[in-house]
């Protein structure tokens, strides 16, 4: 596949945790996403509960680079990282003593998403030559769910892989849905049960402040993928197509049920 290139902003997040006091860790957290499904807003809000010397910032994490930061996973000096680990049997054995969450989105809006982060400006990789109209937006969109031969993968492989082959007792999987919501109510009960679940999980204690915490990591401003941090020429619809949902469920039949969606 051609090489990516990604232009992103930094952040401030480490300045604002000066006010906070960290959580320590009990053991590695791995925060791992489906692409475009939220990575970054949960690794933000994470970052506000965690001292920022135990953040592990060697590189979002893959599978062709695992090999260089299997030390991100080593439960005697625990570590907050993130990335986008496929699963696999090397990538199994590095995370079999942390704690594992998998993000994920609902299909149909991820076909969106996906879309829009090629089309931008802010990625230069692969199908760069659909951009700026010169290929049809439906099939721009057929693209997203069916990839391109030895440039982009398919829907289906990305969900296998990124996230519904994880699914087991030692990993949470998180919908972005319900994230998202959460975050917009603070006070809602919902947000209360889905960070007591999030914190449970990754061994942590649930601080008092919690809520304003999470509402520094999850400002937008501080997201460098973020809709509006977008440049180009990005007409996309707000909602999948019809005949694009169909290609969908044609495309990966099951995988919205599995993930709960359906």
């Amino acid at each position: 596949m051609s090489a990516v290139r990604i232009t992103l902003q930094q952040d401030t997040l480490p300045e604002e945790f000066g006010r906070f006091q960290p959580q320590p860790l009990r053991a590695p957290i791995f925060l791992n996403g489906v692409p475009k499904c939220g990575t970054h807003l949960i690794r933000n809000i994470m970052r506000m509960f965690v001292a920022p010397e135990r953040h592990y910032h060697g590189d979002f994490i893959q599978l062709p680079s695992l090999s260089r930061h299997v030390t991100a996973f080593d439960p005697s000096a625990p570590w907050l990282s993130w990335g986008h680990l496929v699963f696999a049997d090397t990538a199994s054995v590095a995370l079999a003593r942390s704690r594992h969450v998998v993000l994920v989105r609902d299909p149909y809006d991820w076909v969106l998403a996906r879309a829009r982060f090629f089309l931008s400006d802010q990625f230069n990789g692969p199908l760069n030559n659909v951009k700026n109209g010169a290929a049809p937006l439906d099939d721009v969109l057929n693209l997203m769910i069916f990839g391109a031969l030895d440039k982009a993968p398919s829907l289906a492989d990305i969900f296998t892989f990124n996230a519904v082959a994880w699914a087991n007792d030692q990993t949470l999987l998180l919908r972005y849905e319900d994230l998202t919501a959460a975050v917009k109510d603070l006070e809602g009960p919902a947000a209360s049960a889905l960070f007591k679940l999030l914190f449970e999980h990754c061994q942590l204690n649930l601080p008092e402040d919690w809520r304003e915490r999470v509402r520094v990591g999850a400002d937008r401003k501080h997201s460098a993928t973020s809709r509006e941090k977008l440049s180009g020429d990005l007409r996309l619809p707000d909602v999948l197509p019809e005949r694009q949902r169909r290609l969908v469920n044609f495309a990966a039949p099951g995988l919205r049920e599995m993930l709960g969606y359906a």
